[in-house]
């Protein structure tokens, strides 16, 4: 078995997420007492929001890449970044590491395409759903990505930062992913990609008419393959 690092703390909700879907799945595929082996580097996500808010991604490249070389002279065979906003970075990270970084949208793109979908819907932080940095790696692949309405985008990157990132699953901003859904739904998204890794937290299959996919479980269940293969 390969040992995961991952780099968490985006927020930690988020990544205690990812410890218990990638424990649970090697659990589930070896048996026993059996329990992934990793490593994690938990960030302090107040100093990446504040770079986030400011620009200042330069800084925040420097940060993560930090805490994957740190990961990778602690024993781990392979990076994730448990985060889709951060994934702006990726190329940095992956660059100033020598052992493999493993991309959530690549991962993502992947099960969109196994399930035969060609057009999908984006929900994530405003920076994920506006910027190109996520949108290209999908397209790349052929897959047509649409992202909500302007108010739609500022309600969802909302609800993730003054809600989700600190723990708090309110019913009506449910509610409110609902109808953002199927508004995407109605412009002909066969499927929803939940781009945040704290959006599953709060919307589950049963919220929506079209597919889901939970970036979270995709990149933490992917993981898992490379740490087993």
């Amino acid at each position: 078995m390969k040992t995961i690092g991952i780099i968490g703390g985006m927020s930690w909700e988020s990544s205690s997420e990812y410890y218990r879907i990638i424990n649970e799945e090697v659990k589930k595929r070896l048996g026993g007492y059996h329990s992934a082996k990793c490593i994690l580097y938990s960030v302090d996500f107040d100093e990446i929001e504040i770079c986030q808010r400011n620009g200042q991604w330069g800084k925040t490249g420097e940060i993560l890449t930090d805490a994957a070389r740190s990961l990778e002279a602690a024993g781990a065979n392979f990076i994730i970044l448990g985060t889709n906003t951060m994934h702006k970075v990726a190329e940095k990270i992956q660059s100033g590491i020598r052992v493999p970084f493993l991309h959530i949208a690549d991962l993502t793109a992947e099960q969109v395409i196994h399930k035969g979908i060609n057009t999908i819907g984006l929900l994530g932080t405003r920076y994920t759903m506006e910027q190109d940095f996520y949108k290209s790696r999908l397209e790349a692949k052929g897959i047509k990505v649409l992202i909500p309405e302007e108010t739609e985008r500022i309600l969802v990157n909302d609800i993730i930062f003054k809600e989700l990132c600190l723990g708090k699953i309110i019913d009506r901003s449910r509610a409110e992913f609902k109808i953002i859904m199927e508004d995407l739904t109605a412009k002909g998204a066969e499927g929803i990609i939940l781009g945040c890794t704290e959006i599953g937290m709060l919307v589950k299959l049963e919220d929506a008419k079209v597919p889901l996919f939970d970036t979270t479980v995709i990149h933490a269940v992917g993981a898992v393959d490379l740490a087993l293969k």
